[in-house]
């Protein structure tokens, strides 16, 4: 499998500048339920829609950025990852997010996209026209926040994943979860 590859099913481009929202899946949008391979573990924050639709509302676009490391590891294959994905846009509503990027690559292999490398982001950027100036990402995880950092955006660390000590984080700012984020955010742009 080529590591510098990024997958992801990526939407029509079009042609202004906006910001972004870049957010993990595992932990951030949905309970982490460790390598999901079955759309029946699926459970989505339940703030979660709504305050995306909020982001949504301000103009920003909304883009799943996920480490996927079950694929590469053979615990599940791109369909059972597709399927999921399928049941995560079900449930946060049609039309919410402008598009998901994942990365299959395992933790210790060179891998431009794996976080905390910003692979994922930069592709988003260059096909979604994105204003990384004005830009945010949303994680659970340190990785999460150092992404962000290595891409140029400003990052927010969300205590709803498995490690919820963010003492000592590189984000920006820490949030109880993502409804609480997106208040961070929607501040930012209102001063």
């Amino acid at each position: 499998m080529n590591s510098s590859r990024v997958f992801g099913r990526i939407p029509t481009v079009d042609n202004t500048s906006s910001p972004a929202v870049f957010v993990d899946r595992d932990g951030t949008i949905m309970q982490d339920a460790d390598y999901c391979s079955d759309p029946k573990q699926v459970q989505i924050f339940p703030a979660v829609p709504e305050a995306l639709r909020r982001l949504k509302s301000k103009g920003f676009k909304l883009i799943v950025i996920t480490n996927q490391s079950g694929i590469g590891r053979g615990l599940f294959t791109i369909e059972q990852y597709r399927a999921v994905e399928a049941e995560v846009l079900r449930q946060l509503g049609n039309g919410l997010i402008d598009a998901t990027y994942f990365c299959p690559d395992v933790p210790g292999q060179h891998s431009s996209c794996r976080k905390p490398a910003p692979g994922m982001i930069v592709q988003a950027t260059r096909e979604h026209r994105i204003d990384l100036s004005r830009s945010f990402f949303i994680g659970d995880k340190e990785i999460d926040a150092e992404c962000g950092r290595n891409a140029g955006v400003r990052t927010i660390r969300v205590r709803t994943g498995f490690d919820r000590d963010a003492a000592n984080s590189y984000a920006d700012w820490i949030a109880v979860d993502l409804l609480e984020a997106t208040k961070i955010i929607l501040d930012q742009v209102d001063e």
